[in-house]
């Protein structure tokens, strides 16, 4: 069980039916998705081209701050407000669509941006699993 789910169930008011490994798993990814992205828009500051990386930059940076905001909102989600977790959770959907099509691009080229790449498309997944289940 990891640090995130202890923190979770130990809330003195999660609601009944609330699934926490879910959620969970949805601010990990979107913690490790944040660290991904901010580190790819840093690696791509250090290429040799990097008016050619512009876009994946400005992408990385969008990313990575709407991960980070999304993580923040779902670790106080205990305690309702789901429409606002539905709506933060489809921007991180977007962001992290844009992103990945981004860095999938360089990816042949840069393995920071294969890797974030990667990152970015789970955290997605993540979104819409969460998504799914608080309906």
């Amino acid at each position: 069980m990891s640090r995130i789910t202890e923190i979770i169930e130990s809330h003195p008011n999660t609601p009944d039916g609330l699934h926490v490994q879910t959620l969970s798993d949805c601010i990990v990814a979107c913690l490790e998705c944040a660290q991904a992205c901010t580190a790819c828009a840093d690696a791509c500051l250090g290429e040799e081209d990097v008016a050619h990386l512009a876009q994946c930059i400005r992408t990385d940076l969008d990313c990575a701050d709407v991960c980070t905001a999304t993580a923040s909102i779902l670790s106080r989600s205990t305690g309702g407000g789901l429409a606002t977790v539905r709506a933060v959770l489809r921007a991180c959907q977007a962001a992290c669509a844009q992103c990945a099509a981004d860095c999938e691009a360089h990816a042949q080229m840069h393995e920071h941006c294969r890797l974030c790449a990667e990152a970015c498309r789970r955290c997605e997944q993540a979104c819409a699993d969460l998504l799914a289940v608080i309906g």
